[in-house]
């Protein structure tokens, strides 16, 4: 343990040994995103499915379709953010995502609203045009699958449906080690 109260008076021997101890408590994050997902089954909000029954959907569609284990992941975890803020949720699972997958997933998932609004924003007068607005990234159509290939198909209630321990496996993998060091 260190016995520094501020920060300017640690020494590299101090951060050395919060190093090693964050690396060794690495498999925590894992575990804590596996705990928000679970909490989703609490959130419904008018749906046909709760939050983490549409979770596991859309990985279990992205996975039949053969996406790759960081996409089947993210596709997991897309509206981890509900968690905390219905509002702000891509934003927030962005965030958590960002240092384990790449740039691109990371983009997706930040902008899967928009994507999916195709399919709603009409209804509250929005734009259901305004995934054009980034028509120009280099992951616009991998966001636009997600979208409507798998996210807005995930509200089954008949639907695949395996259990969250189906893809915990891939969960602790994905989130074993920072993407990019």
């Amino acid at each position: 343990m260190t016995t520094f109260t501020r920060m300017d008076e640690s020494t590299a021997e101090q951060w050395a040994l919060i190093g090693a101890e964050t690396t060794e408590n690495q498999p925590r994050v894992a575990e804590g995103i596996l705990a928000m997902l679970r909490s989703l089954a609490t959130i419904t909000d008018g749906f046909a499915v709760d939050q983490l029954t549409h979770s596991v959907q859309t990985a279990a569609l992205a996975e039949d379709d053969g996406a790759s284990d960081e996409i089947v992941v993210a596709s997991l975890c897309h509206d981890i953010g509900k968690a905390i803020s219905v509002h702000n949720h891509p934003e927030i699972a962005a965030a958590i995502l960002g240092p384990y997958v790449s740039d691109d997933v990371s983009w997706m998932i930040r902008v899967h609203q928009d994507f999916q609004g195709r399919h709603y924003y009409a209804y509250f007068g929005g734009d259901p045009d305004a995934r054009e607005q980034y028509r120009d990234h280099p992951a616009f159509d991998l966001a636009a699958q997600f979208a409507d290939q798998w996210d807005q198909r995930a509200f089954d209630p008949d639907g695949p449906i395996p259990p969250l321990e189906h893809f915990e496996g891939r969960v602790r993998e994905q989130f074993a080690v920072p993407f990019a060091l």
